[in-house]
């Protein structure tokens, strides 16, 4: 531990300046740069004269040098964590997770070490149920304008009334095809398990995520996306046990292979889908007409978050329009916030893998909260993983 003017020793220049550029970006309060420096609060006239002033946005408390983010894979853009930490000295630790699952499961163990995560729609009123989360104090977020939101994708961040989780992006659950391997075209999920079993065998990755890959599963014979009845639920069973022989993999993070080519077929997400087709023309994304899912993911903050005062300033800078735009660039998902849609590039508006055609969309489905828990579902997939 640096030693400080509170310990009764004077701070060295170079210790001072690193204190005083900390509050400048606004990483620790005033009270704490008075305190740690030996400066009163006559000097603090000066400082103000001076423009030694935190930025308004993060001058609430002290925001620490760290905080860790649970997210998606290849679901930000890494510059805006580097400009963050340029704006406020704080470090963004990003974790990767494949499911929704994942992250309940590391939750309720308790001590994540998560600031923030990144929850799809689905899954907010279980956590709230289960006191995971915090509600949202909208008071430390004046960059989230809740008018500017699409209803439509947004309704499931509040619970019982209560703001809960704010939206990040939409989206929508289909397969990414490379064309120059499997040249026949492919448009339902019944093509989908067909191929994977056939000319795609040993190429073809489901989601390791029982929502999809059961969902699309239960697609093949024009189920529910969201069924529980156990006679369906055999059924995608009997076919998930029937296809795992001739699968490449089973994972959530399916890029690197679909880009090497040794995958030339999987289960995708919108985002995903839009940066594959983007580097390698040749992939293209499809949406099984038989319908599946449309989805919103959410940042929230852990009810045990250890940095709650970083984690506001981290959700209120990505829900600037301006930052949130670099995101939706690199990140490829459509964007729930009007005043975003606004500063987008036309190409990525009039682009159809990210706003599909009506018809395309109309037969999907919200994940329903109580696939996230049902244990006749988590008992498939495990039985799926393990055969």
């Amino acid at each position: 531990m640096s030693k400080s003017y509170r310990d009764g020793l004077p701070l060295s220049a170079r210790e001072f300046i690193d204190q005083l550029l900390r509050f400048r970006r606004g990483s620790i309060s005033r009270r704490h740069f008075l305190g740690v420096t030996g400066l009163g609060a006559a000097t603090a006239v000066l400082a103000s004269e001076l423009g030694l002033r935190p930025m308004p946005a993060y001058a609430a408390g002290e925001l620490g040098d760290r905080m860790s983010i649970a997210t998606w894979p290849n679901y930000h853009d890494p510059e805006t964590f580097v400009e963050f930490q340029t704006k406020t000295g704080v470090a963004v630790e990003v974790n990767v997770f494949g499911s929704n699952e994942e992250m309940l499961a590391k939750l309720q163990a308790g001590a994540s070490g998560w600031s923030l995560f990144v929850p799809t729609n689905y899954t907010i009123s279980t956590y709230r149920q289960l006191d995971l989360i915090d509600p949202l104090d909208v008071s430390k977020l004046p960059n989230y304008d809740a008018a500017a939101q699409n209803k439509r994708f947004t309704a499931e961040g509040e619970v019982n009334g209560v703001l809960c989780a704010v939206p990040k992006n939409w989206g929508t659950t289909g397969f990414a095809v490379n064309t120059e391997k499997l040249t026949k075209p492919m448009t339902s999920w019944k093509d989908f398990f067909d191929t994977a079993m056939t000319t795609g065998s040993g190429r073809a990755m489901v989601h390791d995520y029982q929502l999809t890959t059961i969902g699309n599963a239960l697609k093949y014979y024009g189920y529910s996306f969201n069924s529980l009845k156990p006679d369906e639920l055999a059924k995608a069973e009997e076919l998930l046990l029937k296809v795992k022989p001739h699968l490449f993999a089973i994972s959530s993070d399916y890029q690197p292979a679909m880009r090497s080519g040794d995958a030339w077929l999987t289960m995708c997400w919108t985002n995903d889908g839009a940066q594959l087709h983007r580097d390698i023309p040749a992939i293209d994304y499809v949406l099984g007409k038989e319908g599946g899912e449309i989805w919103t993911d959410f940042y929230a903050i852990p009810k045990d978050a250890p940095n709650k005062p970083a984690a506001y300033a981290l959700l209120n800078y990505l829900m600037d329009p301006k930052v949130a735009v670099q995101e939706h660039i690199a990140n490829g998902a459509p964007s729930t916030d009007a005043r975003v849609n606004a500063l987008l590039p036309k190409d990525l508006l009039d682009n159809p893998i990210l706003y599909p055609a009506a018809d395309l969309l109309a037969p999907l489905e919200f994940g329903a909260a109580a696939t996230l828990t049902d244990p006749a579902r988590a008992e498939l997939m495990a039985r799926f993983k393990s055969a």
